[in-house]
């Protein structure tokens, strides 16, 4: 089993320019908040591989990759959703003047893993976290859950309010 890790010391490798290693760790995940609704994954702690290289200049190339499920309600039927979300982010950290190429996560060689497996887990989420592909929601009209009404489930149509004046008309 392979070692929790929040933060990891990458000048503890002692890399040199074009080395790199593939470290098998395991890091924790935060419940998520997501169209104003939690989704915790699970499990909490998941096996990660992180690919570390080091670049010229004293900079690192970073390539994160895990899976986890999401546990929380559809966003159509609000029914349990469980989705599998696979992860695989990419960082580059190159010391310089140029902000583009520094990551957020690395500050004095310590990569905070925690913070990148999180924001890299909420970037990789779909759209929509549905308890399947082809869910259909909800009736719009009396909010019965159209997964399990059948066909027949329907409702009179209101009135076009377009021609609304015309109910108005009376012959006598």
């Amino acid at each position: 089993m392979a070692p929790r890790t929040d933060s990891f010391d990458l000048g503890r490798l002692r890399l040199s320019s074009g080395e790199g290693r593939r470290l098998e760790l395991e890091v924790a995940l935060d419940p998520l908040q997501f169209g104003g609704e939690t989704y915790a994954a699970e499990p909490a702690v998941v096996g990660a591989i992180l690919d570390i290289s080091r670049t010229t200049h004293h900079g690192y190339a970073l390539r994160l990759r895990f899976g986890t499920r999401l546990d929380g309600p559809c966003m159509r039927c609000l029914e349990p959703a469980r989705p599998s979300i696979s992860v695989d982010a990419r960082e580059i950290d190159q010391p310089g003047d140029v902000e583009e190429l520094r990551s957020p996560y690395v500050e004095d060689d310590v990569l905070d893993l925690h913070a990148w497996a999180r924001d890299a887990l909420a970037l990789a989420l779909p759209v929509q976290l549905l308890c399947r592909p082809d869910c259909a929601g909800l009736c719009p009209v009396c909010g019965e859950d159209l997964n399990s009404a059948g066909p027949e489930h329907a409702h009179e149509r209101a009135p076009d309010p377009r021609w609304a004046k015309l109910g108005e008309i009376r012959f006598e």
